[in-house]
């Protein structure tokens, strides 16, 4: 389901949705018609404006996420530095995409969000986490590879995220062993780095010349080691650990 007040942009991309899915695409164009419209069609997946003249996303985010079978929801910005999208992560986002995402790239995302995982968007990622540890007050760990604590928060858990990515939306990011960097391989070390960018596992094996599934090896390895649950908790991680400035 696609939720924004602007008809360009919630019709083209329904069409693109549409061009590569062959479940059906519902568009609301307020946030008032979307907790009605997500009773009535339990969609698996819903992108959500951030910001709508009548009701703000995040009001209608927790309306979503207080269904009794919560829809994935990820949010649509325009701006790669909205202010909003640290509490819509607290509030149980899974994901950030800005509007401009190309259409392969948003196939790839809502692939891995219908799947149960998380995405960011490339251009969102570092804004996303940098708000994080600054409303946290836990800035980046020591180049030894001691990590800060703190919430990553969200609701509920889902089923293991396409790619590797892990179960649930939310909850902390747990203390790591102060060894924890060193636990870790060069290899995993550069596939953490790319996905703390928000490259998707597709993106990252191009980027590094290897398989897809063996990036969703990687992922579910490091999330082991990381003591996390998921890519954007993975991703709070690696910046914690220095891996991406």
């Amino acid at each position: 389901m696609i939720v924004d007040d602007e008809v360009l942009i919630r019709e083209g991309l329904r069409r693109i949705v549409d061009g590569f899915t062959a479940a059906r695409v519902v568009a609301v164009c307020t946030g008032s018609e979307a907790l009605g419209a997500a009773r009535e069609h339990r969609p698996d997946v819903v992108l959500l404006d951030v910001r709508m003249p009548d009701r703000d996303g995040l009001t209608v985010l927790a309306d979503l996420r207080s269904l009794p079978e919560p829809p994935v929801v990820a949010m649509l910005t325009t701006f790669d530095a909205d202010e909003h999208l640290t509490a819509a992560l607290r509030g149980g986002a899974a994901g950030f995409l800005l509007k401009d995402t190309a259409p392969e790239q948003l196939e790839y995302q809502l692939q891995e969000l219908a799947a149960g995982g998380s995405v960011i968007s490339p251009k969102v990622a570092r804004t996303v986490v940098d708000g994080y540890l600054r409303a946290e007050g836990a800035g980046p760990a020591a180049e030894s590879g001691g990590v800060g604590a703190g919430a990553v928060p969200g609701a509920g858990a889902g089923p293991q995220a396409y790619g590797g990515g892990g179960t649930g939306r939310a909850g902390s990011v747990p203390e790591g062993p102060p060894s924890v960097l060193d636990e870790l391989t060069a290899r995993e070390r550069e596939v953490l780095a790319l996905l703390a960018e928000g490259l998707s596992n597709g993106e990252i094996a191009q980027r590094l010349y290897i398989g897809t599934t063996t990036v969703k090896d990687h992922v579910s390895t490091l999330l082991g080691k990381l003591g996390v649950t998921n890519r954007v908790q993975a991703a709070v991680r690696a910046h914690q650990l220095r891996l991406v400035r």
